[in-house]
């Protein structure tokens, strides 16, 4: 344990300290006291008498002429008033006093009344033993008591490596000079002053900062408040230390020059302190007294600073303060029945997470950005799978996910917030635009704090002019842009083709409603993060898997080390692995010069500058480290070194450690055992954002579900819903959704209900294999909806399908609690799906003719895009599926299948008609074009087959014609290339 050294003095008799002056001091202010308390409450009542009328008001009394008398009846109203607040500011004051801790409370209104209660109340006790413990001098009569609690504001610049170094010896030898004036002071019979933590107040919670900001007048003081108090016994008998925060009840010791009215000095000189408070100090007292025995003069210079090969870093230079102007999180409940999506509701709080993974759920930009490149990678899969690139699931979709996986990508559903992500992206990218149109620079952010859309940044450096429409927030170091105007960004587009100036914010957790986004390529140094492995590990891996598909950036490269080496399978673009520290202290040396001379050659300070501008929107992206393996003492040296100019180079460390002490760590976090991400030394206590273990293998199977696989036998669970196509299979309820909405078997509901019950049909009719209640309510109600009005909407909707001439329900929950729909529910899609099945690996495939009619009649079943006629603002889920890429696809396999049959049998006609229908759907399907062309080849049509190579040369644009294409043509038509330089 790390020994502290006390200020306290011995616990014998002191010589007293009052002189004459104190005194004197004492008897005017009583004399102060007994004349406005006692003396003007006589005075009026002698000279003036009851100043109100001696009957019932009345409205003849109003028309009466105002005398002298009625005047002054009136001030006299006014004075007593004015009393009776002084009066009870001094009851206030006194009772503070009577018990030796807490804050006085305030009295509305009575600032200055208030202020001078305390002083004349500080005077009088100024006589006794502890006086001057419990408010300031009298030569602080002028601050107003709102400056006296002022809140602390903690912000600090960027530091450069010299800088840094510098600061610490100075730092250190300051150090050295307060612990010499301690002892100075000591000497002199100066008394210990003591503390207890106060609960909190509202959002308000006491920390160091604060305390040291009121009694020492200097927040920076802090570090002295916790060299003494550190690893203490505290009467709840925790301890303060690197890893935890100041609670309330706890007692600090503060240096013997504090001053303020909420101190004890000496709790048994002190008046009439509270037996149990005066028991609590005398314990922490001999705390004190042992830690000083123990550690001897060895361990103040073991705490007087921090060592480290060349990247030491002094703690107190950088901090995270909390907004203050912030929306609250509270909504209206949801409407029972409404249509408008836009409409706010209340956050759903059941109290059964159906087996859904909460860690997901809790974090809406996390899953929202895993949700996009899940989506990017089916689609990327599916093209591939079409245009044959591999074998395996052609023309058809990838399996629905099961298991664990199934349960992650629900959460998924539930917890994304897509339109958080595109507010924060384009409010970002929409302040460097309007920065780069007034020829500033971007600023140096360290954090943001996001709330309902409302958009917080802390700059590492006072700021006094946001460019428009962002506001100044609480203080010169605060950016604030409200939700309305973030809004007005998404309709802009000036930032269109901005780069991401922010790309390495990155979510750690949430504190009373807020998200906390630390910007990790800013920091002046190393995040640590210590805790239990399995903990740190869920962390990481939640800040890996962010950066990797988050949708604020642009180009990125993240380095795991030490863990996440699966993870690639999200990103593989962004993420890399290295096997050990060694490899990654060779890579990161040889990158970091490569940065600084890039920079050098550039003419840029750093990174920041050279984002700005239209046309170096790929360049000086972020590299960010996030490591794992435990360096040893050599390597964490080198590591800092590293570390200590990263933040204008783009370079951003992140390192789990067993340590207590990281050299060159700027930033010390902390994961408890109950998901508290703490941060002492900033003042925070986040609800943490993780990944767990099994939702971090849960999510990498999805991603890896989604590869396009060679699998001749796939999972027969994971098989497409098909549908009995003959007529006996005539289903109950049909639904056509290729094209506009239709219901045929279904009356039509209540109007005022029917757009959402259209909604929720349409869901379950594109998900077959189920849809978790949350999951439909997250849907509908992207914004929330309370427990109450989901079950309703679930109950009208089972009542609107009926039931099944057996009598089951025809919506019905699953084993794992989805809502299914019973095979009598049937859509248009499903009997395409069905007919394709059937006329290539069914009946069709050994009957030419029986192939033709269900391929034609697939296609006449295609009467436009999914959802033709769905209303705005509506369906939003539909940007989370992948059935606006498999539809097409879909289209086009019939397509290509019937032209096939008709060319087949040398009918090219038939085969042009059905090959234009599949184009209509799928016009940028080069197998379609292909087939086109060897239809209208086979018809020997040549100038129409002219017109689509002209076609086709106008739709490629730049990028010309695919190879195969401008070969195929140049089979056909090899003059085609001659005509067109003829026609140009």
């Amino acid at each position: 344990m790390a020994p502290t050294t006390s200020s306290r003095t011995s616990s014998g008799p002191r010589p007293p300290r009052c002189t004459f002056g104190d005194f004197a001091k004492a008897f005017l202010a009583f004399l102060a006291l007994a004349a406005l308390v006692v003396g003007v409450p006589g005075a009026l009542a002698y000279f003036v008498g009851w100043p109100l009328p001696d009957e019932m008001p009345s409205l003849d009394m109003l028309q009466r002429q105002i005398t002298v008398n009625t005047f002054i009846s009136v001030l006299t109203v006014v004075v007593w008033l004015a009393w009776a607040q002084f009066t009870a500011c001094v009851l206030v004051e006194v009772k503070a006093v009577v018990s030796g801790v807490g804050m006085p409370s305030r009295i509305p209104g009575a600032g200055a009344s208030q202020a001078l209660a305390r002083q004349l109340v500080a005077a009088l006790l100024l006589v006794t033993a502890s006086a001057a413990s419990f408010a300031p001098g009298l030569s602080q009569l002028g601050q107003t008591l709102e400056e006296q609690h002022r809140p602390a504001v903690a912000a600090a610049a960027q530091q450069t490596p010299g800088q840094l170094v510098q600061q610490q010896a100075q730092a250190q030898a300051a150090e050295r000079a307060r612990e010499a004036a301690r002892a100075t002071q000591a000497t002199e019979g100066q008394g210990t002053k003591f503390y207890r933590i106060q609960p909190p107040e509202g959002r308000h919670h006491d920390s160091l900062w604060e305390i040291a900001e009121r009694h020492l007048g200097d927040g920076r003081r802090y570090g002295e408040i916790y060299q003494l108090n550190k690893d203490r016994a505290q009467p709840d008998g925790s301890k303060l230390s690197q890893a935890s925060l100041i609670r309330p009840g706890w007692i600090m010791e503060l240096p013997a020059d504090a001053f303020g009215g909420d101190l004890v000095e000496m709790p048994d000189e002190a008046p009439k302190v509270s037996e149990e408070v005066r028991r609590q100090i005398g314990e922490y007292i001999e705390t004190g007294d042992r830690a000083h025995v123990e550690g001897g003069a060895g361990g103040k210079q073991q705490d007087g600073g921090r060592q480290g090969g060349g990247g030491a870093v002094d703690t107190d230079t950088t901090q995270i303060a909390l907004p203050e102007q912030r929306p609250s999180r509270e909504r209206p409940a949801a409407p029972d029945s409404g249509t408008d999506s836009g409409s706010d509701v209340a956050t759903v709080t059941d109290g059964s997470s159906f087996g859904l993974p909460e860690a997901l759920i809790a974090s809406p930009l996390l899953a929202a950005g895993l949700l996009a490149a899940l989506g990017r990678r089916r689609r990327t899969a599916l093209w591939q799978s079409a245009m044959a690139a591999v074998t395996g699931r052609t023309g058809m979709e990838p399996p629905a996910p099961t298991g664990a996986a199934a349960d992650v990508h629900d959460a998924l559903m539930v917890g994304a917030d897509p339109e958080a992500v595109r507010l924060l992206d384009q409010s970002l990218r929409g302040l460097s635009a309007t920065l780069e149109a007034e020829s500033r620079p971007l600023p140096v952010v360290y954090a943001a704090w996001l709330a309902e859309g409302e958009l917080h940044l802390q700059l590492a450096q006072p700021e006094n002019r946001p460019p428009a429409p962002w506001q100044q927030g609480q203080d010169p170091t605060f950016w604030r842009l409200e939700r309305s105007a973030a809004l007005a960004y998404a309709t802009a587009d000036a930032s269109s083709d901005t780069a991401a100036p922010y790309p390495g914010l990155v979510s750690l957790g949430t504190l009373d409603g807020s998200r906390l986004l630390l910007n990790l390529e800013s920091v002046p140094g190393i995040v640590s993060l210590t805790g239990a492995e399995q903990d740190r590990a869920a962390v990481m891996a939640s800040i890996a898997a962010e950066l990797a598909t988050n949708g604020w950036s642009d180009r990125m490269t993240i380095t795991l080390v030490g863990f996440g080496e699966e993870l690639g399978a999200l990103a593989p673009t962004r993420l890399r692995h290295l096997a050990g520290v060694e490899d990654l202290l060779e890579a990161m040396e040889a990158e970091t010069r490569q940065r600084r001379g890039a920079l050098g050659a550039a003419g840029h300070d750093s990174v920041l500058t050279g984002r700005t501008g239209h046309t170096q929107n790929n360049r000086w992206a972020p590299h960010l480290v996030l490591l794992a393996a435990e360096p040893t003492d050599a390597q964490a040296a080198r590591l800092a070194e590293l570390a200590a100019g990263a933040g204008r180079l783009g370079l951003g460390y992140l390192v789990g450690t067993e340590r207590g002490e990281l050299p060159g760590a700027t930033w010390e976090l902390e994961i408890n055992a109950e998901g508290r991400l703490l941060a002492p030394l900033l003042g925070l206590e986040l609800d943490a954002q993780m990944l767990p273990r099994a939702q971090h293998e849960a999510v990498v199977q999805l991603f890896r579900d989604a590869e396009p696989g060679d699998d001749p036998n796939p999972d027969p669970s994971t098989a497409p819903f098909l549908v009995d196509i003959s007529e006996r299979g005539r289903p109950a309820v049909y639904a056509r959704l290729v094209g506009p909405y239709e219901l045929i078997g279904l009356d039509a509901p209540d109007s005022d209900r029917g757009v959402l019950m259209h909604e929720a049909l349409a869901l379950l009719l594109l998900h077959r294999e189920g849809v978790h209640p949350r999951v439909l309510a997250a849907s509908l109600w992207p914004r929330g909806a309370t427990e109450d009005v989901r079950d309703a909407l679930i109950e009208r909707l089972r009542d609107w399908l009926g039931s099944d001439p057996d009598g089951s329900p025809r919506l019905r929950p699953d084993a794992a609690g989805r809502l299914t729909l019973a095979p009598s529910v049937v859509s248009d899609l499903d009997v395409l799906r069905s007919l394709h099945h059937e006329a290539t690996q069914g009946k069709g495939a050994g009957s030419a003719t029986v192939r033709e009619r269900l391929l034609t009649d697939a296609l006449g079943l295609v009467r436009g895009p999914l959802l033709a006629n769905r209303p705005e603002g509506r369906y939003g889920w539909l940007s989370h599926e992948i059935i606006d890429a498999r539809l097409p696809l879909l289209v086009a396999d019939v397509a290509l299948a019937l032209a096939e049959h008709h060319l087949g049998r040398n009918q090219p006609k038939p085969a042009i008609v059905a090959l234009t229908a599949g184009l209509s759907s799928s016009p940028t399907d080069e197998r379609l074009w292909n087939e086109l062309l060897r239809a209208t080849h086979a018809a020997g049509d040549t100038a129409r087959l002219s017109e689509l190579a002209a076609s086709l040369v106008a739709n490629g644009g730049s990028r010309g014609l695919p190879p195969r294409t401008e070969a195929l043509l140049d089979e056909l038509l090899p003059a085609w290339r001659v005509g067109l330089e003829s026609a140009g």
